[in-house]
């Protein structure tokens, strides 16, 4: 069974001069699935995404990826390792081409990141791929614009698709939906679901009809623990969960 699981936390636990902001979180993400982490504001969910991806170092506890022991390594040794980030803010080049911001992601798998000291015709190499790449995320069209002309979710589906050119096995989406309107979320959701049919998300989102949608897994944090577990609508009717989030002020 172990081996169903491409990402497991034991005893995840991160203290900032002494308030505990994530406690003894054990987290088991099953390959090939869709899972959510939720819960109220103050849960922890962002504090626990960035442990997973190295930017915060863990008081204590395991992460493990792919059955390795990753407690210890640096960012950049985690996304090499097939495990992507895609940060709440968009991450783009705003005045490059949508072909040359996803032209530019594909350079580091490549092992090209020195195109810059060559002719920019050098990079036509990779066009084919990072065409295939936009009319993945359905921005064929726009290749040629700049990225700053993009309306807000077209931004999103571009740092998709820059996410993609890093050819992630494991996919962390850090609330993909984030200040989007109901077509756009419409959309991305769409297009979450598609780049899901061969590869593992693990997502922070706050939008709970995405959550219900998109979801095979959802964990529900409270006060930096696990309150619960399972899928939707065991999740939905569980009355610690609702309480959390009534007694926040959510919906």
């Amino acid at each position: 069974m172990a081996d169903d699981y491409i990402l497991t936390t034991e005893g995840l636990t991160k203290e900032f001069a002494g308030f505990v902001a994530v406690k003894d979180v054990n987290l088991n993400v099953r390959r090939h699935t869709i899972h959510a982490l939720i819960g109220p504001n103050g849960a922890g969910k962002t504090t626990c995404f960035n442990l997973l991806t190295k930017f915060l170092a863990p008081s204590r506890g395991k992460i493990t990826y792919n059955g390795r022991d990753i407690t210890s390594q640096k960012p950049a040794d985690i996304a090499r390792s097939g495990m992507v980030r895609s940060f709440q803010i968009s991450a783009v080049f705003p005045h490059l081409s949508l072909l040359e911001n996803v032209r530019v992601a594909l350079q580091r798998p490549l092992g090209t990141s020195f195109h810059f000291w060559r002719p920019e015709t050098s990079l036509n190499a990779l066009n084919d791929r990072a065409e295939e790449l936009l009319k993945a995320v359905g921005l064929i069209e726009y290749r040629k614009h700049t990225a700053v002309e993009l309306p807000y979710g077209r931004k999103r589906a571009l740092e998709i698709a820059t996410t993609l050119a890093l050819e992630p096995e494991m996919m962390l989406l850090d609330e993909p939906m984030a200040g989007m309107g109901h077509e756009d979320i419409d959309k991305i959701s769409e297009l979450i679901k598609t780049v899901a049919q061969n590869r593992t998300v693990l997502m922070v989102e706050h939008n709970l009809s995405v959550v219900a949608k998109l979801s095979d897994t959802i964990t529900v944090l409270r006060r930096g623990e696990i309150l619960a577990e399972g899928n939707y609508e065991a999740v939905s009717k569980n009355p610690e969960v609702i309480e959390a989030y009534m007694g926040t002020g959510h919906a």
